[in-house]
């Protein structure tokens, strides 16, 4: 972009959305339908691949099954939003200023700081040089072409959280010849009521997958996992799925970050410290009554709908409103045609209600599906409405203009 269009853009209100994920595409197709012929006003949206990663069932792609492919720029088609293509390298929060990798750097008004956490690799040695992960689309394809010449062996998922135990149900029913051990420092399921967990450890079982809970890795090594007490576990492969971290860049630019580096917010979903960035999805810091929101799709797509409603109140003089946000599920996948779904109360803890079986996968099919189709219903969207799923239905909430 030369330096004479940026001038010329002096004085139009750029919106730049930094990440095109869940939150970043519910907050870019929000807010340019709702701006949609508005003068004045530009949204911008940057991400490093035009390519739309479904990281809800990347767990799929690992084991060789094909998803529709999605593209940034077709999904964005008619919203009147500009897509950048590149990776960001810096934020000058003072300048206000984002750099990416090709050295072009964009100006904005507002910001919405939406680059999402991947897998961590640094806590554990030999997890970065010797494992799998599913951070992105282009690994979950390493690891499905790396399974599918293994033919027999064992893999080993470390991390016993959801995208571990979906991972290991995944790779065990697709290859039935492999042995799956699922290891963590939890049991599978922890947090599900007892009548879940014991179906989700009897679907675990059925799958033959073994289930070690309260190991701790200390290595991986290129064949297998070393852990803390001092046992050896040898692997072809290992997919580590145990913790996420957000990118520096948030710190690096003077925001205000809590432990793990994701930005504290205030109740609207701006940063305490430059109120003209806002933060969603996995890299922010969200308060509500029952504490700090843990990054999920759940929350993440109302991150994206709701920073997009704060900006257009204020563009239109106006004060934004504080988020509320309460949980209400748990879907687990166990291989495509089994599932658990935990419904939870808002503060996500487990109530008595949950769903298992082929009605349980019928579920988590729907409301993990592509979120193509409520993009689409956003971009068609009145200026007075909003749109995001929630318990596997499209909710609309009616904002005061």
């Amino acid at each position: 972009m030369s330096a004479q269009h940026e001038a010329g853009m002096t004085t139009t209100h750029r919106v730049v959305i930094l990440g095109a994920g869940y939150a970043g595409m519910a907050a870019a197709i929000q807010l340019a339908a709702r701006v949609k012929g508005r003068e004045g006003v530009q949204v911008v949206v940057v991400n490093a691949q035009e390519r739309f990663t479904e990281r809800l069932r990347l767990h799929m792609t690992a084991t060789g099954q094909q998803l529709a492919e999605l593209s940034i720029p077709e999904m964005l088609e008619g919203t009147g939003a500009q897509f950048v293509r590149g990776w960001v390298t810096a934020v000058d929060a003072d300048a206000k200023t984002v750099r990416i990798d090709d050295d072009r750097v964009l100006r904005y008004d507002t910001l919405v700081y939406g680059l999402g956490g991947v897998a961590d690799t640094s806590a554990v040695p030999g997890v970065e040089d010797h494992a799998y992960t599913l951070s992105s689309a282009q690994d979950a394809e390493l690891l499905a072409d790396r399974l599918g010449r293994l033919g027999s062996g064992t893999v080993v998922v470390g991390g016993s959280g959801l995208t571990g135990v979906e991972s290991a149900a995944e790779i065990a029913e697709r290859h039935p010849a492999l042995n799956v051990v699922l290891l963590g420092r939890q049991e599978p399921g922890a947090a599900m009521n007892p009548k879940a967990k014991a179906y989700l450890h009897a679907a675990l079982d059925r799958l033959c997958v073994e289930v070690r809970a309260g190991d701790e890795v200390a290595k991986v090594l290129p064949d297998g996992i070393e852990l803390a007490g001092g046992e050896s576990i040898a692997a072809d492969v290992v997919l580590w799925t145990s913790g996420t971290r957000v990118s520096p860049l948030a710190a690096a630019a003077g925001l205000a970050v809590d432990e793990r580096g994701r930005i504290v917010t205030d109740a609207a979903l701006r940063s305490v410290s430059h109120p003209e960035v806002y933060a969603i999805g996995d890299a922010a810091a969200i308060r509500q009554g029952y504490g700090v929101m843990h990054g999920t799709c759940q929350g993440g797509m109302p991150t994206g709908v709701h920073a997009a409603l704060s900006i257009d109140r204020v563009l239109k003089g106006k004060q934004p409103k504080p988020f509320r946000f309460g949980y209400y599920h748990t879907p687990v996948s166990l291989g495509r045609h089994d599932a658990v779904v935990q419904f939870t109360r808002p503060d996500d803890s487990p109530r008595s209600i949950h769903l298992t079986g082929r009605m349980a996968a019928r579920y988590k099919e729907t409301v993990t599906a592509s979120p193509w189709p409520t993009y689409g219903r956003m971009k068609k969207m009145p200026a007075s409405g909003a749109f995001w799923p929630r318990g596997g239905r499209s909710t609309r909430v009616r904002e005061a203009r």
